[in-house]
């Protein structure tokens, strides 16, 4: 039998923390089981996903759809889409099968590319190697999560780049419907006609493609949609993230018919050390003043009830009622208090 090979490469920067990569896990979920109930796809695809931040990695090896179970999706830091390009390749490389003068091989695999933000390294080298060697022998769809995105990156991909306007639990699931029906309409195609790539209708509200022969410009490298802030638990010493959301608040002299914009607290979620894993080490660090930060959460991992504390060594942690403090990064200790004005930290570009 013949496979259709699905790669999801997906962006799991430190942007996508909290809600939105729930959705995804969930949208996952819900292709998977929506295939396993259909006659032609269950046939044919074999579904593999790669996640990359700062890094890649394998989350699911290629495999029959039959046997797959949705994983959980780790966040990294960083938006290293050439890395995650790279990682891709040696994917197809090692496990599309071709088709020689003795066995027909693989269909056309085809990729899935969700991300939210802008690349955090220099993907030229890994862009040409895709058009060298991929562009004709694999579909890819790259898919812009909100309009932070650069996407004229992503057009130096495909010419199938859309934008998902996900802002309700209601465009996600509009969003995974019509993924699946993509993926059930190019299994359908391969038996048909063997062209096997043919997407499903866009409602061009939750989801529409990009007009490319329109210029496009290149976004800056950090996303100024929202700023994550990484952190260390002090009891525990497991990491977390802040996430803030930009708010663009109206002045108080309307005449003049101008704003400020500030960032929102949306909450602090704990990850795991894959955190690390994922992340870029060498990555440059963007800095954002305090007073720009609206709210702080008490710490998802212990619950101390401060979790923005900065440290000396330039990290943040969380701290409680104790007299003293210890960092748990360079385990300084230290008496913490409230200082006047506002000061430097450093926060993520995915």
């Amino acid at each position: 039998m013949r496979r259709l090979p699905i790669y999801f490469l997906i962006d799991v920067s430190e942007s996508m923390v909290g809600e939105q990569i729930q959705y995804v896990e969930e949208g996952i979920a819900t292709i998977i089981k929506a295939i396993k109930s259909d006659p032609h796809a269950i046939e044919t695809v074999w579904v593999s996903i790669i996640v990359f931040a700062g890094q890649a990695k394998t989350l699911v090896p290629l495999q029959e759809v039959i046997s797959f179970y949705p994983p959980k999706f780790p966040i990294g830091g960083g938006t290293s889409l050439g890395i995650g390009l790279g990682h891709l390749m040696f994917e197809l490389r090692k496990n599309i099968v071709k088709t020689t003068y003795e066995q027909k091989g693989d269909w056309k695999p085809i990729v899935f590319l969700f991300t939210d933000g802008v690349p955090t390294d220099n993907p030229s080298l890994a862009i040409k190697e895709w058009k060298d060697n991929w562009s004709q022998t694999a579909n890819m769809v790259a898919v812009s999560f909100g309009s932070a995105t650069d996407t004229s990156m992503l057009s130096q991909l495909t010419n199938d780049v859309l934008i998902f306007q996900n802002s309700t639990d209601e465009d996600y699931r509009k969003f995974f419907k019509w993924v699946t029906d993509s993926i059930k309409t190019s299994s359908i195609s391969v038996e048909s006609n063997g062209s096997g790539f043919e997407l499903a209708k866009l409602d061009n509200e939750t989801i529409s493609k990009i007009d490319l022969t329109k210029e496009i410009v290149s976004k800056r490298q950090t996303d100024d949609n929202f700023v994550v802030l990484s952190a260390k638990c002090q009891n525990t010493s497991k990491p977390y993230l802040m996430k803030y959301k930009r708010t663009v608040n109206p002045s108080e002299f309307s005449e003049l018919n101008l704003s400020t914009m500030s960032y929102r607290l949306v909450g602090g979620f704990q990850v795991d050390n894959s955190y690390y894993e994922l992340s870029d080490e060498n990555a440059m660090t963007s800095k954002i003043r305090s007073e720009e930060l609206m709210g702080a959460p008490s710490c998802p991992c212990c619950g101390n009830q401060f979790a923005f504390a900065l440290c000396s060594c330039g990290k943040i942690h969380c701290i409680g009622d104790e007299e003293e403090s210890t960092c748990p990064w360079c385990h300084s200790k230290a008496k913490y208090g409230y200082g006047e004005g506002g000061f430097d930290v450093n926060r993520g570009l995915g």
